[in-house]
């Protein structure tokens, strides 16, 4: 049976701990994460935060991380 979506990305939370738009689509092949997030917050409870990092030129760029709460 194929998964969908949603299970790759629920999955991918439980085994990893955490999960963001650049590891969505490198990973699964999923490019519309907030989407698939906003999806499973219908049935469980996932936290997010505000992460900034540096892309390869320097300049501050800011992503969500995603995680199961327990």
């Amino acid at each position: 049976m194929k998964k969908s979506q949603n299970q790759m990305v629920l999955q991918y939370m439980k085994d990893f701990g955490s999960i963001t738009t650049l590891q969505a689509f490198t990973d699964l092949g999923v490019t519309r994460l907030a989407s698939r997030i906003c999806d499973l917050r219908k049935e469980h409870l996932i936290a997010s935060e505000r992460v900034t990092a540096k892309n390869r030129y320097g300049k501050s760029v800011k992503f969500n991380k995603y995680w199961l709460e327990d």
